[in-house]
Order: C-alpha cells, then sequence, then structure tokens
C-alpha cells in the first residue's frame, strides 16, 4: 500500500464561521448590524466538524448543499480530529461537540458539566491487520505495536471497554500508539504497526486496498454482554448551561443531526458521492464503491428510552472495570426526546 501524506490538522473555519464572528464583534461593539447579520443568516450556532478519516465529516457537505432544512442555524462549522473536538466544547471553541457517554461522564467527573441531547453515531472501530498477517484475533496481538485514536476520543474508550471484556488491557498487553486516524494510516501503511484499530472511513479504504478486518468494537461489546442494540458510540453534546439558556436552539440542531443522518441512511450513496470531504482520495475506487454497504448504518436517529438505558449500561461497565473513577452524579445525558 502507497504512503500517505499527512493532511493539516489545524483550525479549519468556513465562511459562516467568519459570520459568526463578525456578528459577535460587532454585537461586542454595541453596533446595531449585528442582529440584522444575525436575523439574515439565522440562529448562529459553532458545531464540531469532524476531521480526514472520520464518518462525521459528511455532514458539513451534505449541510452545505442546501437540501436539509437547517432549522433557523446559521451554521459554523469548525474543524477538528476526533479527540480533538471534546478539548474545543471544554475550551468554548465550539458549542456542539460530538461526545460520548464515556467521554461525558469523564468531563463530568473533571469538574466539566457536558451533557449529550441527540444522537450521532454508532460504533464503528475496526481492527485491522495488514494482508497476509498471521493474527486473527486481538488476544494474537498481545504486545504487539498498534495504533488508535487519542485517548480523549470515545472510539479510544470503548476500544478500551470492550478489549476489557474479553480479558485484554490496551495499555498493558499492547504497546499503544495514538493518533488522528490519517496518522495511524500512514502507521499501518508503513508497517510500522502491526494492527490499527481504526474508525470510518479508514477501515474501509484499508480493507478495499487487502487488508483483513478480524474484529469489531460493537460486535465485541454485543458478544460479552449480550446487547444486541447498536452500541452507541457519540452523539451532539454540549456544557449543560448551553443547552438551559438555548434549548430551541438545541433542539434544532438535533432536528438538524437527525435530518442529516437519516439522509444517509435513506440514500448511502451519499457517503460515495462525498467521498473526498471523507478523506477517501478519487483513486481508491474500491474503498469508495464500499462506503454506502459499509457505513450506511453507523448513523444514528434514535434518541430515545432504549438508547438511554444503553448509555447508563456503558457507564457501569465502565465502573466496574475502572476505566472510569467512578459514576457521575449527574446524567450525562438529556433524557429528552426531542419533537421531530
Amino acid at each position: 500500500m502507497a504512503r500517505t501524506s499527512l493532511p493539516s490538522t489545524s483550525l479549519n473555519l468556513t465562511r459562516r464561521a467568519m459570520l459568526w464572528r463578525m456578528a459577535a464583534t460587532l454585537g461586542a461593539m454595541g453596533g446595531g448590524g449585528a442582529a440584522s447579520l444575525a436575523r439574515a443568516a439565522g440562529t448562529p450556532v459553532r458545531l464540531s466538524s469532524s476531521g480526514l478519516g472520520s464518518a462525521g465529516s459528511v455532514w458539513q457537505p451534505l449541510y452545505e448543499q442546501g437540501k436539509i432544512n437547517s432549522n433557523g442555524l446559521d451554521v459554523a462549522w469548525v474543524g477538528g480530529d476526533p479527540g480533538q473536538v471534546q478539548t474545543q466544547l471544554l475550551a468554548g471553541a465550539v458549542d456542539v461537540s460530538a461526545y460520548g457517554a464515556l467521554g461525558a461522564a469523564e468531563a463530568s467527573l473533571r469538574g466539566g458539566d457536558v451533557v449529550v441531547f441527540g444522537p450521532s453515531l454508532y460504533n464503528h472501530g475496526r481492527w485491522i491487520v495488514p494482508e497476509g498477517s498471521p493474527y486473527r484475533t486481538p488476544k494474537d496481538l498481545r504486545g504487539k505495536r498498534i495504533a488508535t485514536l487519542p485517548q480523549a476520543s470515545d472510539t479510544y474508550r470503548h476500544a478500551q471497554m470492550a478489549a476489557a471484556l474479553q480479558g485484554l488491557d490496551l495499555k498493558a498487553d499492547f504497546q499503544v500508539i495514538h493518533g488522528p486516524p490519517i496518522a495511524n494510516l500512514a502507521l499501518f501503511s508503513r508497517r510500522d504497526v502491526e494492527a490499527v484499530i481504526a474508525i470510518e472511513p479508514t477501515a474501509t479504504r484499508l480493507v478495499a486496498g487487502g487488508a483483513r478486518e478480524i474484529a469489531r468494537v460493537g460486535d465485541m461489546w454485543r458478544d460479552a454482554t449480550g446487547d444486541a442494540s447498536p452500541l452507541f458510540l457519540v452523539g451532539h453534546a454540549a456544557r449543560r448551561q448551553w443547552i438551559t439558556e438555548n434549548r430551541a436552539t438545541a433542539n434544532a440542531v438535533t432536528k438538524l443531526y437527525t435530518a442529516l443522518n437519516a439522509e444517509v441512511r435513506a440514500r448511502p450513496q451519499i457517503l460515495a458521492q462525498f467521498h473526498a470531504a471523507m478523506g477517501v482520495p478519487a483513486g481508491e475506487t474500491a474503498a469508495i464503491n464500499l462506503l454506502p454497504k459499509r457505513l450506511a448504518d453507523i448513523y444514528a436517529t434514535t434518541w430515545d428510552k432504549s438508547v438511554f438505558s444503553g448509555l447508563d449500561r456503558q457507564i457501569e461497565v465502565a465502573v466496574k472495570l475502572g476505566i472510569l473513577a467512578r459514576k457521575p452524579e449527574h446524567l450525562v445525558y438529556d433524557p429528552v426526546v426531542h419533537p421531530a
């Protein structure tokens, strides 16, 4: 497999982000133009935009097509990689970001009151080994170098939890290298690691190139717990105070993400259409053709009691395994089923 050059992971603000900043600046100066700009553009909200090599990177181009109801929002997309988007929310760089139950619980225990208030993605972590590798299961890789996402990402926390349920300790049993998806792809391509716990669409790129998928994190969770429901990875989240003060905007954000995900599930070919935005080069036709088949079902649209029960269970298991020090005092999700 060819070496992969690494893209810049610096923040990338779109034109809408600049408009949002202009409105904020005018408001601070007391200018009447701020209100006019906000009314013309809709309610401004800063959403994290996943970087190349992430399933969430399809949302921004799909939204910017203008075919999905914006629900009165003027969205400023702020770029970041998995793991980074969580810190962006804590730092106040965005209003809404991707968080899972474990990430929000960890933030809560550290004093950051983060609440997940709607669905985004089911788990799509895959254990991948090179073509011709002798390893058939994660247990075979004990003592080997593997690459995965940053420790702050919910993908890593899920991989750690699922591995522990299989009797494996990611920190003790493996030599783990953490990095964004594109960096991990480069390590894998150079054979600097024996395996990668990859997310989509990076996993599909590797499989299309001849690599083998030996396990899925969601399947490992199901086999250990008996829970057949999709393993909820991340939803859109914000600080509790922001949700309280901006309930109408929060509801609009939920409607927007649900509509985007519903569109992907209804027309999976969208994933092939936006392959470049997802980090899949035009020359990788095999991977592009696989995207609709492999990714469509990871886009979540359900936010109800069954999801809440699953989130509670994740936290309970993580506490028992020592991945979380203790259970947070407050719910890390908003148990409100928003109107469609």
